[in-house]
């Protein structure tokens, strides 16, 4: 079914649309509420959580051509996820920039370096930073949210939310770091 007649028959509640839907965007929708929540049986929670909130909302949807609806269900996703650590008040463990440590332990590793580390890694290296560091991670560098947008999000201040990528990224550097000189070839 193309893009459009799925979003068509899902507006209209048609229930093999809907599966059709979850079929076609469920993994993927999954791994960004991984990406957020770090716990697969949380995580479910979450995607189930967004998918009602996705076959509620179709009468909201405007088509904009191929990929608007997976962006939109995207979008959904990503806030469903951003409002479960809200509502587990994730953020109240951001420290101020101000206490932050500015010396960077870890040398910032070369592009090349990191290409050379599978996706796989990354993401789990990704997915074991503290959940504040990493919802600020993903929603900076995933999302490509700003600082500003990232505060307004998680209710906190930019400081707090610069001070939490800074720190997502010294805690990255020192693993891949590590990584490079156990796996060094």
């Amino acid at each position: 079914m193309e893009e459009y007649e799925l979003v068509e028959k899902c507006r209209q509640g048609n229930n093999l649309a809907r599966k059709e839907l979850y079929e076609r965007y469920g993994g993927r929708l999954f791994a960004i509420c991984l990406r957020y929540v770090n716990d697969r049986e949380t995580a479910q929670d979450v995607l189930h959580d967004g998918f009602i909130k996705i076959y509620g909302s179709f009468d909201k949807f405007t088509w904009r051509g191929e990929g608007s609806l997976r962006a939109w269900i995207e979008r959904i996703m990503v806030n469903t996820a951003l409002q479960h650590l809200r509502k587990n008040d994730v953020m109240s463990l951001a420290v101020n920039i101000d206490d932050v440590n500015e010396s960077f332990d870890a040398e910032e590793p070369d592009v090349e370096d990191v290409e050379r580390i599978p996706n796989t890694v990354l993401m789990r290296f990704i997915s074991e930073l503290p959940e504040g560091y990493r919802t600020v991670f993903n929603l900076y560098t995933f999302e490509e949210k700003s600082h500003k947008e990232i505060a307004q999000l998680l209710s906190i201040n930019e400081k707090s939310s610069a001070s939490q990528l800074f720190r997502a990224k010294q805690s990255l550097a020192k693993k891949i770091k590590l990584y490079l000189e156990n796996n060094a070839e």
